[in-house]
């Protein structure tokens, strides 16, 4: 193992505590397949709970990627595409999945990994009034993240915003919620799950980053408009056997509102650090208020750094500077952070 005090990303610890005492007290136990066990409709029915939605449909699927590449395809017909950011995760670091099922990703440019609801209105407006239109890529969906790549968050007029649109243009709005734990422990964050609920076609909550050793949580809030994804999810060779391990950690996550509570750990550090930082004279290339930290580093200085420390590298910024990352998770305690700013 490195010696390295590591902060290159959010999914390098295991799982917290809660989540595997429980996978060893039920290990011999035997249960259905596929979801279908007892403890996976427990955790559904948390989860529905905290939506607010009864009937809600919620699958569970094993990673970010995955889950993104079988919604978007579910929710897409053959011809249309999804509208992203430029530095939307589905158009940069899923190498191509969403292309490989068959959409093309119709990017927009982005101011610190959001798209506006007026720069989405614009292009859905130019596409209906070219002529040329119907020889070219259906925008079908919105696909959003919250947080954003770069950790910023929507509000939530912001996605009431998209909603109207959606409705106006009749495509489908859809939330990546891969670092959803972070937001909703974040102060300047006022989108709840409700809300989510309320004006999302789809979201997903994420687990491999938020606490579980794997998995992502998908919310249909109404079951009338994907009344055939379990087997969409199969068709895809997404469904996992042993399906209560999905379920046993959305249970677990989803007990006593741990969930809702499971970042704060990382948005203190977080703080903690962009605070020590701006003290000792780093620049921060912007203030992303949950927990990925964005600094401006001399290139010179990052071999240095790196002896000590591990990062994430995020974007040249010029000749002589990078903008690299530090992420925090629901596991960095007071001492890592304590660490990091001391060889800072």
């Amino acid at each position: 193992m490195s010696e390295r005090i590591s902060f290159a990303c959010d999914y390098e610890k295991g799982a917290h505590p809660n989540i595997l005492k429980r996978l060893v007290e039920t290990n011999m136990e035997k249960t259905a397949g596929y979801g279908f066990d007892e403890i996976s409709e427990s955790a559904r029915n948390r989860i529905r709970k905290a939506c607010g939605r009864k009937d809600a449909i919620v699958e569970f699927l094993v990673g970010g990627t995955q889950t993104n590449a079988v919604m978007i395809d579910a929710m897409l017909k053959s011809y249309q595409g999804v509208i992203a950011a430029e530095t939307g995760h589905i158009s940069t670091h899923e190498a191509g999945a969403i292309e490989a099922g068959g959409h093309k990703v119709l990017t927009l440019p982005h101011r610190y990994g959001k798209i506006s609801a007026d720069a989405v209105e614009k292009y859905l407006e130019e596409y209906y009034h070219d002529v040329n239109h119907e020889h070219m890529v259906m925008p079908g969906m919105i696909y959003l993240s919250h947080p954003t790549e770069y950790g910023t968050l929507y509000s939530r007029d912001e996605l009431q915003a998209f909603r109207k649109i959606c409705d106006q243009y009749d495509v489908s709005l859809y939330v990546d919620g891969a670092r959803l734990a972070y937001a909703l422990s974040c102060p300047e964050n006022d989108v709840t799950l409700r809300d989510l609920a309320e004006v999302c076609d789809a979201f997903y909550i994420g687990g491999t980053k938020c606490g579980a050793m794997f998995g992502e949580a998908v919310v249909v809030p109404d079951p009338g408009k994907m009344p055939h994804l379990f087997t969409i999810i199969k068709q895809h060779g997404a469904l996992l056997a042993k399906g209560r391990l999905l379920g046993i950690q959305f249970d677990e996550l989803f007990r006593d509102d741990l969930y809702m509570r499971i970042g704060e750990p990382a948005i203190e550090a977080a703080a903690v650090i962009r605070t020590a930082l701006q003290k000792k004279g780093y620049r921060l290339f912007f203030e992303s208020p949950t927990n990925q930290i964005f600094c401006i580093m001399e290139n010179d200085a990052l071999k240095k750094l790196g002896e000590k420390v591990e990062y994430g590298f995020w974007e040249k910024y010029d000749d002589q500077h990078t903008v690299i990352r530090f992420a925090t998770d629901w596991g960095t305690t007071e001492e890592d952070t304590a660490s990091l700013i001391a060889v800072l």
